[in-house]
């Protein structure tokens, strides 16, 4: 999972981003440069942490997360955002847009007062004047393409064309592309494209210390609405864990900004995580919701799924009541499942297969 850290100057996406990576890259605005700094992060997960302890593999592994702090967006410019910057952009899975809430004297606004959903807004605006310039470019080619003639299929021209068409006339409603419905067909068509507004987001709410979150409607698919007090929470990550967890039960923070934010990230991106388990490796594995067994089992190794018989499935609280896979197998309890059943988040899965 990639996803990039987004927000107008002075959001405060570095103070986030170091929440995230536990880091203390220097907080300071850019100047409007693209610069972008990564942190690959565990995935914290408290049933791969007691499956560990049932099971004490020599390794642990938990799932990851590639966080991209990204500056250079929000220049109030309106003019298309290029080179490196939509590079980095277009490569992300999702974005987390920080927006500010909190008031500061010594940090003062880019935009002058404190408003939210104007910034939202604003940052929306700048993603989507890509996506319309985009594809404005791509239907001018299209155009030159069915002018010519030769090369292509004219059914695919023509296909591509009202495609890109339609989309050309739904960003101009003012709405992203992730409000859009596509079919089977067109999905094939843009896999190749890393356009802005189809990519789901987390808007997360940059607080001051023991400030109330704003009431923000955000009524787009594939978005999820979040908060966080960014400066206090930078502070506590620096501290180890036990001292951590003092000052977040003082500050009464019952889920970290890590934990909030990877939440959100699986929600927005409609994700699920599934175990493996053994001697050697107790391990958390991420896949799309609705993914089938067959296909989960190549995303643990391709020998898997070439040669996928069956899987053995079980919740993870049923693997931790019984105390071991083979007193769940004794039991009945380790189900057969074909290659068309679709996992379900937290399940335990061991794939039988002969190459």
């Amino acid at each position: 999972m990639n996803l990039g850290i987004i927000g107008l100057p002075q959001s405060g996406k570095t103070t986030v981003f170091n929440v995230l990576s536990h880091g203390d890259q220097p907080v300071v605005t850019s100047g409007g440069r693209f610069e972008v700094h990564t942190a690959v992060v565990d995935v914290p997960d408290s049933r791969l942490d007691q499956l560990s302890e049932l099971f004490k593999p020599q390794k642990t592994i938990y799932a990851k997360v590639t966080y991209g702090d990204i500056a250079g967006l929000g220049s109030g410019s309106g003019v298309e955002i290029s080179g490196a910057l939509l590079n980095q952009l277009s490569q992300m899975e999702g974005f987390i847009h920080v927006v500010r809430c909190f008031e500061s004297q010594e940090i003062p606004h880019p935009l002058g007062e404190i408003n939210p959903l104007r910034d939202i807004q604003a940052m929306d605006a700048e993603l989507l004047l890509n996506d319309q310039i985009a594809i404005e470019r791509k239907l001018e080619r299209l155009t030159d393409e069915r002018r010519k003639g030769g090369g292509r299929d004219k059914n695919l021209v023509d296909y591509e064309t009202n495609l890109f068409q339609r989309m050309q006339d739904f960003l101009a409603t003012e709405k992203p592309l992730r409000d859009m419905q596509f079919s089977f067909d067109d999905e094939r068509v843009l896999a190749g494209y890393g356009f802005l507004t189809r990519k789901p987001v987390s808007v997360l709410l940059n607080l001051g210390d023991g400030q109330v979150p704003p009431e923000i409607e955000y009524p787009h698919s594939r978005c999820v609405v979040a908060s966080i007090q960014g400066k206090l929470e930078m502070e506590i990550a620096q501290l180890p864990l036990a001292e951590a967890q003092i000052f977040l039960d003082e500050y009464g923070i019952t889920e970290p900004g890590l934990d909030k934010v990877i939440r959100c990230s699986y929600e927005m991106l409609d994700l699920l995580s599934f175990f493996t388990v053994g001697d050697d490796e107790v391990r958390a594995w991420t896949v799309k919701n609705g993914t089938k067994a067959l296909e989960a089992s190549g995303a643990i190794h391709s020998d898997l799924q070439k040669g996928f018989i069956r899987a053995e499935v079980i919740s993870w609280e049923e693997l931790l009541a019984l105390g071991s896979l083979a007193e769940a197998r004794a039991k009945g309890k380790l189900r057969l499942e074909g290659k068309e059943y679709l996992l379900k988040d937290g399940e335990v899965m061991h794939v039988r297969f002969a190459v």
